[in-house]
């Protein structure tokens, strides 16, 4: 399967906070990819893409953080106009609901970083439409 892992960290919605976190990492060696921040009130959850995820996780749980490794696909999409579409239109004939999700470009590349509750099922009908499901080693850099 061709799950890629996300760092999950729970925590305190307040200045500074996102600015902790990314000093606990890079004092770790690891390399931040993409990072989403979602909060409601006085807490939240930081997910990112990182270059060595259990190493990440063991880095925020040493500094008392409340943290868990996120199965999650990465689609390379078309970056043009419907791209996305095409792989939400493919998940909805499905029945397969799309949990989570957000995207950036890189290199040339527009990557979907995706949440869904049956990745088995999704890996096989999006590699089945012929989108391209990376690897964690194929994340860029």
């Amino acid at each position: 399967m061709n799950d890629i892992k996300m760092v999950a960290a729970f925590a305190e919605n307040k200045p500074g906070q996102v600015a902790h976190f990314t000093k606990i990492l890079a004092g770790a060696s690891i390399n931040i990819r993409w990072l989403a921040v979602a909060s409601t009130g006085p807490f939240g959850v930081m997910k990112f893409l990182v270059s060595n995820p259990e190493k990440a996780c063991e880095a925020l749980k040493h500094e008392g953080f409340v943290v868990k490794l996120v199965d999650a696909l990465a689609i390379e999409v078309p970056d043009k106009p419907g791209g996305l579409h095409a792989v939400a239109d493919c998940l909805a004939k499905h029945n397969i609901n799309l949990d989570n999700a957000s995207g950036f470009t890189a290199n040339n590349r527009a990557i979907l970083v995706i949440e869904v509750s049956n990745h088995d099922l999704a890996h096989a009908v999006l590699q089945k439409q012929g989108f391209h499901v990376l690897e964690q080693k194929e994340l860029p850099v």
